[in-house]
């Protein structure tokens, strides 16, 4: 569905995008992870057109955003970080102008404009001034002016920032329906909302993607075959010189603690990419040494993510926090793209 090849955007000496590539596969949520100013934004301004690339070339359905902006456009619907919302409006006047903007065929927009005020629960509120609503209900019109004709691909940029729980918990079930007809990109620095609705993760720092994969995906490539906590009944000293000899078993430390009297604690590293799991089992049973847990452990999303992103220098403001002239160069390319939507 969305094709970003070799991304490159640069503001003056500050690097926002560096050779970014990767595809998007249609009918699955993509999670943008990443640290503030890592680039997440600036990539999906990129993606929706409405900034220009310093390099690279990015598809949608096939059409290229730079050389073809009126199709690609077409086929996407975009929710920025701040809803692009005309707050004098009330919600369904918004919606109409919207829809005509976006060209949606004129038998067909009352019934577009029902079918996202259900979907995104502004029943109760359509005849209400925008600027009189809670951020939760102006985040659900921003959404709702995305749905609008129905792209294939939605992308949303932290499309639950300053919500409450409740808000935060339905905007993430309206995104798992989303799914069933679309596309959907997300960018977010909150690691629990990637992990719980998207199908692929993409971290990225720096401009830079470091990883990616599903959640299960990332902890097995970075972890490699995670580690053992072992409780075996025995002396530690024998019961560690018969794990360190069990074929595929790395390294074997003690944890410094008993749970019971003769009960030693142990993690244990398995070689890569192997599982001596019931190779332990049958020597501690030939040793007679019983076995009382086995616990396989994994690297969590958490844990990836910081290793992934930690570094000894503190980034540049880009892409998210840019400097007087980088925001001078931002503003002049909105201009040449005013009247897009």
């Amino acid at each position: 569905m969305i094709e970003v090849k070799n991304l490159v955007k640069r503001y003056g000496k500050h690097m926002a995008v560096d050779h970014l590539s990767f595809t998007v596969e249609k009918g699955q949520i993509y999670g943008f992870l990443g640290p503030n100013g890592a680039g997440k934004s600036t990539t999906m301004n990129i993606m929706t057109g409405y900034l220009g690339a310093t390099e690279g070339e990015i598809l949608i359905d096939g059409h290229s955003i730079m050389e073809e902006p009126e199709t690609a456009k077409a086929s996407i619907g975009y929710l920025p970080e701040l809803p692009p919302l005309y707050t004098d409006m009330t919600v369904s006047e918004y919606l109409q102008f919207v829809a005509e903007l976006k060209k949606v065929p004129k038998a067909q927009r009352k019934e577009q404009i029902e079918r996202v005020v259900e979907m995104t629960h502004l029943e109760d509120v359509r005849q209400r001034v925008i600027k009189n609503l809670s951020k939760g209900y102006k985040q659900r019109v921003g959404l709702a002016q995305a749905l609008l004709g129905f792209p294939p691909v939605i992308i949303l940029d932290e499309p639950t920032v300053g919500l409450d729980p409740k808000q935060i918990i339905e905007i993430r079930d309206l995104i798992r329906e989303l799914k069933r007809e679309h596309t959907v990109i997300l960018s977010s620095h909150i690691l629990t909302e990637v992990q719980e609705i998207c199908d692929h993760i993409l971290i990225i720092h720096h401009g830079k993607l470091l990883a990616s994969g599903s959640a299960a995906e990332l902890e097995n490539m970075l972890s490699g075959s995670g580690t053992l906590k072992l409780e075996i009944k025995g002396e530690r000293e024998t019961v560690i010189n018969l794990l360190k000899g069990v074929e595929s078993v790395d390294s074997v430390s003690h944890d410094g603690g008993e749970s019971a009297p003769d009960t030693v604690l142990l993690t244990l590293t398995p070689q890569s990419g192997t599982d001596p799991r019931e190779a332990i089992f049958h020597a501690c049973a030939a040793a007679n040494l019983p076995i009382l847990t086995m616990q396989r452990q994994h690297a969590s999303l958490e844990q990836i993510f910081l290793e992934l992103t930690a570094d000894s220098e503190s980034p540049e403001p880009v892409g998210e926090e840019l400097a007087e002239e980088p925001e001078t160069q931002i503003q002049e390319e909105a201009d040449d793209h005013e009247g897009d939507l």
